[in-house]
């Protein structure tokens, strides 16, 4: 008898995918910056629960993202999405308008998106399997032949 041997996907394909998944987690990132850079402003107060629960959505998004696909990368793909037009909001306008405002709701979006972005990535696993943050590691060098008292 003959063993079948499954064929494997075309290098080209699962590239594409791959290319696919990461350019939709970075345009994520780009619709969670501008819709949370209008609605981060909402209070019951005085707590700006709209701030927080952006701030939520991005570590949830971030970490979800690197869960899913495997890796540190995919976390930072909708982070990069989310800096950039948090970026852009931050920038001095002529007619001095501001997006993201120097008050409570703007130092917790931003500040705590950033903290949650941080988060969401250190927590993702590696490309390797694991979270770094998350295991053991032995530190030092080990020697040749353990040591007997």
């Amino acid at each position: 008898m003959t063993e079948q041997v499954p064929v494997a996907e075309k290098p080209s394909v699962t590239t594409a995918i791959t290319v696919a998944a990461y350019a939709v987690l970075v345009l994520l990132g780009l619709l969670m910056g501008v819709l949370g850079g209008f609605q981060h402003s909402w209070y019951i107060w005085p707590v700006p629960v709209s701030a927080i629960g952006w701030v939520a959505a991005l570590f949830a998004v971030c970490y979800g993202a690197g869960r899913m696909m495997g890796g540190k990368l995919a976390a930072l793909a909708p982070a990069a999405g989310w800096m950039v037009i948090t970026m852009i909001w931050l920038a001095n306008r002529p007619e001095g308008d501001v997006i993201i405002a120097n008050d409570l709701s703007g130092y917790v979006y931003l500040y705590g998106g950033l903290a949650g972005i941080l988060a969401g990535v250190l927590l993702s696993p590696s490309a390797g399997g694991e979270s770094w943050l998350l295991t053991r590691h032995s530190y030092g060098r080990r020697s040749a032949e353990p040591h007997s008292p």
